[in-house]
C-alpha cells in the first residue's frame, strides 16, 4: 500500500476555468447595474458559490432577498456550464497530464479536492476523469476552504494519513486548509499571494516530475 497521495485542486491547477467564472459573474454584475473587475474577482478564488455571490453583492452595494439570490446563483452556474461545455484536452494546464501519468505509473493515489460543484463534468470534458481514485467536490462538503474538510475527506477516502498527502493549490485558502492539517502544500502562483506554502511554483509547468520524484523519496 502506498503511504503517499496527491490531492489536486481543480480551477487554476488542472484547468483554468476561473476565466469562465469571472465572465459569468461579470455578466451578472452588469445585469445588476455595476462593474466587476478582474482585480475584484481575486476575492472569489477558492470561495463557494454562496459566498461569492455575497462578495459580489457587497461590491455592488446591492441587497436582494433569498429567492432572488438562489435564482441568480442558478443563472450564473448555467452560464458558466455553457462556457465549460466546450472544454477539451487542449485546456489542461501545462505539465499536469504528464504529472498525472507519472503518479498513475507509480501507483500513487490521486484525489481531487475542489470547491467546484461541476468537477465531474469538467474532468470528463478534459478526458482526465479516470486518473482520479476519488473526487471530493462542493457537492460533498459543507465547509469551504480554508476549512480543511475537502482535503480530510479525500485523504479518508484514499485511506492515507493527512501528513502523507501532498496538496496542489493555487489559492491562499487552499494552502491554509492543507497546512492546518499538516498536509504538504504545493502552491501554484505568485509567492506573495501564497504565504505559508511548503513549496511554490510560478506555474504548473514548473511543477515537474523530477521535483515530485524528489519529494516522494
Amino acid at each position: 500500500m502506498n503511504k503517499n497521495a496527491f490531492i489536486f485542486d481543480l480551477d487554476g491547477v488542472i484547468v483554468d476555468t476561473a476565466k469562465f467564472h469571472y465572465l459569468a459573474w461579470k455578466q451578472l454584475a452588469n445585469e445588476l447595474g455595476f462593474e466587476f473587475t478582474e482585480d475584484q474577482n481575486e476575492q472569489l478564488k477558492g470561495v463557494s458559490r454562496v459566498k461569492s455571490l455575497e462578495i459580489l453583492l457587497k461590491i455592488g452595494n446591492v441587497s436582494l432577498d433569498q429567492d432572488r439570490k438562489e435564482r441568480l446563483m442558478f443563472e450564473k452556474n448555467e452560464r458558466y456550464l455553457s462556457y465549460v461545455a466546450n472544454l477539451d484536452e487542449s485546456e489542461i494546464l501545462p505539465g499536469i497530464k504528464n504529472l498525472l501519468l507519472f503518479l498513475k505509473d507509480k501507483n500513487i493515489p490521486i484525489a481531487l479536492g475542489s470547491a467546484s460543484k461541476n468537477a465531474i463534468p469538467i474532468l470528463k470534458s478534459l478526458a482526465l476523469f479516470d486518473f482520479f481514485d476519488t473526487i471530493v467536490d462542493g457537492n460533498d462538503v459543507s465547509n469551504a476552504k480554508p476549512d480543511p474538510e475537502v482535503f480530510l475527506l479525500a485523504a479518508k477516502q484514499l485511506n492515507i494519513e493527512p501528513k502523507y498527502c501532498f496538496v496542489v493549490e493555487d489559492s491562499l485558502a487552499g494552502i491554509q486548509a492543507a497546512n492546518s492539517v499538516h498536509m504538504v502544500s504545493i502552491g501554484i502562483g505568485e509567492k506573495e499571494n501564497l504565504p505559508g506554502a511548503n513549496h511554490i511554483f510560478n506555474s504548473t509547468q514548473d511543477l515537474t516530475v523530477d521535483f515530485v520524484e524528489t519529494i516522494l523519496n
